[in-house]
């Protein structure tokens, strides 16, 4: 099933989107909901982020081939890092690149929204926890988070999250196809095969650090092949199953 977060007229809701129609929900997405009666064209929505998250966790050099092009051991544990909810952009939404950084890196990433309240989450129970999965790109400022030594300037600009375009309840995570590329060249391609650690593993270590919410955003990680933006630069993020996210570059103050 998808689900889908969109704006029609001068309502934001959720819908469950087949073929090209979008159905209304009535309720919660998160909580107890039922499919309303009516139906809309897809065309004739605004698809918005398909969550609002109270906050978004990032894994870093989740990836054997993006650690060594970084320069870094292979983790023994998983590495966690947080992005602020007011990064998150939807589809088609600009990505602004701030004045304060000289390289801003794109960064494909396999993104897994929560759908119930969770702390020490074991691996095995992860299946209950999770809503769907949805795409995103993972922006950084390169430079800023060298000069800082820390992840909480360069990763938490505005707009530096975009998501979607929809929520994707089931995925084959052993094996799926993610790619960016950029003005329509690739510049990155890989396999969820080759993540280090896996979304369970991944979600059991961030629910031992604290309590995962409705609508949370777990990034999994970005393969090597992260490289620098550029006003007007179009960054397409796919995953097989969960569709095409993009956005445009524009200069920031």
């Amino acid at each position: 099933m998808k689900f889908l977060r969109y704006r029609f007229e001068n309502l934001i809701g959720y819908g469950v989107l087949e073929d090209d129609v979008v159905q209304p929900l009535i309720g919660d997405l998160f909580g107890s909901y039922t499919r309303g009666q009516g139906q809309i064209r897809a065309s004739d929505v605004t698809v918005l982020a398909p969550c609002v998250p109270s906050k978004i966790l990032s894994f870093t050099q989740n990836y054997a081939d993006r650690a060594r092009e970084a320069g870094m051991a292979t983790p023994p544990f998983p590495l966690l890092s947080l992005k602020p909810p007011s990064s998150v952009i939807g589809p088609h939404d600009t990505i602004v690149l701030p004045q304060q950084s000289t390289r801003v890196d794109h960064g494909a990433e396999l993104a897994v929204v929560i759908g119930r309240r969770g702390r020490w989450i074991s691996v095995e129970d992860v299946p209950q926890y999770v809503l769907g999965y949805t795409c995103a790109n993972n922006i950084i400022a390169r430079d800023l988070v060298e000069l800082d030594g820390s992840w909480i300037r360069g990763a938490g600009f505005d707009t530096f999250c975009p998501l979607g375009p929809t929520i994707q309840t089931h995925l084959a995570l052993a094996d799926t196809l993610v790619q960016c590329r950029v003005n329509g060249q690739t510049r990155q391609m890989t396999s969820t095969h080759d993540l280090l650690f896996g979304v369970p593993q991944l979600i059991a270590f961030a629910s031992s650090v604290m309590t995962l919410e409705p609508g949370d955003v777990i990034l999994t990680g970005t393969p090597a092949g992260a490289a620098p933006l550029a006003a007007g630069d179009v960054a397409e993020v796919e995953i097989d199953g969960l569709g095409l996210l993009r956005n445009t570059m524009v200069e920031g103050r």
